[in-house]
């Protein structure tokens, strides 16, 4: 069986990944299945769902959403306990097995921390994987954020940096400032110049 094709999207929350993924969907010949965190997420018993949910209850326990402070601004942090852990951890497989299986797969996650990079490197070990960057100005996902049902204000600011701080990408989009059409079509080209983003994060990590 020939392996599917991965395309791995990483940006802050609100900078326009599942916009591309959709209109990655449209102009790809071939169908790519979207996977993505809000659906792992959303599949969670409500109660693991936290809200600054204290340490020791189920919502500290998955997914929890918590006040911080960041350089002097309010912002929402996202945290992720055990049951969250494993989550990310499965989601991860998902990906890896749905494309072994032959399906190519969008992926839209938050690649918060290194420890994630190099699972998604240890996962994905031999596919072929685009690794995006999707970035869009701060004041612009801010405006997005606040315009969205079921948001935090401040989340997408809490990780603006730091989301892409453990990557080298194969291409990076502006959704700011490039219409989602333009932004699919420079993954496109991404894909079929190549790239290699992930075997030197992969390299790298080995090193």
């Amino acid at each position: 069986m020939i392996p599917g094709r991965v395309i791995l999207l990483n940006g802050s929350s609100s900078a326009g990944k599942t916009t591309l993924a959709q209109m990655l969907q449209q102009l790809l010949p071939e169908p790519y299945q979207l996977i993505s965190l809000d659906q792992f997420r959303d599949g969670l018993p409500a109660r693991f769902r936290g809200l600054n949910s204290p340490e020791g209850t189920s919502g500290a326990r998955g997914l929890n959403v918590t006040p911080v402070e960041a350089g002097g601004r309010r912002v929402t942090a996202i945290r992720f306990g055990d049951v969250g852990e494993r989550m990310l951890r499965g989601m991860r497989r998902a990906v890896a097995t749905f494309a072994r299986e032959g399906g190519n797969v969008i992926v839209d996650d938050l690649l918060l921390d290194r420890a994630y990079v190099l699972d998604y490197v240890e996962s994905l070990r031999g596919l072929s994987v685009t690794l995006v960057g999707v970035r869009c100005p701060l004041e612009v996902v801010n405006a997005r954020e606040a315009a969205r049902p079921g948001r935090f204000p401040g989340t997408a600011e809490s990780h603006f940096h730091s989301v892409h701080a453990h990557c080298t990408y194969d291409v990076e989009v502006d959704t700011g400032s490039t219409p989602p059409r333009a932004c699919a079509e420079r993954v496109v080209r991404a894909m079929d110049a190549g790239g290699g983003a992930f075997e030197r994060l992969a390299a790298g990590f080995r090193s």
